[in-house]
């Protein structure tokens, strides 16, 4: 049972929520924020664990500014338990659903996302531990995640602790080739890797899904060769016994923030879906965001 916390939420001056607008700061905390996810249907608690906007990649879609290459700070653990105790009983106990869309007033989950990648905290193992002491156990807890430090003793330890907390990982594959993946996420990541951190996070947490942004640059979608590259990545990992739980596709809801944002722009929900289509035909479940 929660126990009432100090206020951590002016509500008056909170803002009403829409699914457009994920600010890191609208709670006025440090690392806890809240914001209505459309994948998610409902109001998910974000951490961000990088307060300092720092990111080992730097996907050209993402809505994060200032944005620079570098990994997350030290967290202050007994800041963060604060926090989050004190929002969840706000949203339980108190006023906060006012300003939350009433066809979205349902808490769906806590998400580790924030500005760069959460996994690059080193107190990553600590944070989920953390959350696991704090939050309900019916309540679904989420790490969106480019999948790059999976070889981290204290990442693997972290998502060990959320197969067993009801967790789930977000894997980003957004092209399924080197060449994509440097366009799109500013990585040098070859194929091989990727499969094999992909292979580690289903490992240590089999309720993994691949997440895929898909998108129009220059006008112009997502190649057949694109869609190839990600058919074939896909029926490799079948072949050999390796099943993510799903993909999660989804195109651009909001503005980026980097330099290639005029260049790009969303696809039609129906494009979307017909790669969806094609993705189901192999035996994988597919959930379409717009």
């Amino acid at each position: 049972m929660l126990i009432a916390p100090y206020t951590v939420i002016a509500m008056t001056e909170m803002p009403t929520l829409n699914a457009t607008d994920h600010s890191r700061d609208s709670a006025g905390l440090r690392y806890v924020y809240p914001v209505i996810s459309r994948r998610a249907g409902g109001v998910s608690i974000g951490i961000n664990l990088n307060t300092n906007n720092a990111c080992n990649w730097r996907c050209i879609y993402c809505q994060v500014p200032e944005l620079t290459r570098g990994t997350a700070p030290p967290v202050d653990l007994a800041l963060l338990e604060k926090e989050l105790t004190g929002f969840l009983y706000e949203l339980q106990h108190g006023d906060f659903m006012q300003h939350v869309p009433p066809e979205a007033r349902r808490i769906n989950d806590i998400a580790l996302s924030g500005n760069g990648e959460s996994t690059s905290a080193q107190e990553f193992g600590e944070v989920i531990e953390l959350v696991g002491r704090i939050k309900p156990a019916e309540l679904k807890l989420v790490l969106i995640t480019n999948g790059s430090l999976m070889q981290r003793d204290n990442v693997q330890q972290g998502l060990r602790r959320m197969a067993q907390l009801n967790g789930e990982v977000w894997f980003k594959l957004d092209r399924a080739s080197a060449a994509g993946m440097a366009l799109l996420n500013d990585t040098k990541m070859t194929m091989d890797k990727v499969r094999q951190n992909l292979v580690t996070a289903i490992d240590c947490c089999p309720n993994t899904w691949l997440q895929t942004c898909w998108f129009a640059i220059d006008g112009v979608a997502p190649t057949s060769r694109d869609e190839d590259d990600y058919v074939d990545f896909v029926k490799g990992l079948l072949r050999a016994g390796i099943k993510p739980q799903g993909v999660l596709l989804y195109g651009l809801a909001r503005p980026s923030l980097q330099e290639e944002a005029p260049r790009l722009s969303a696809l039609p929900e129906a494009e979307l879906q017909r790669f969806a289509a094609r993705l189901r035909t192999l035996g994988m479940e597919v959930r379409v965001s717009a």
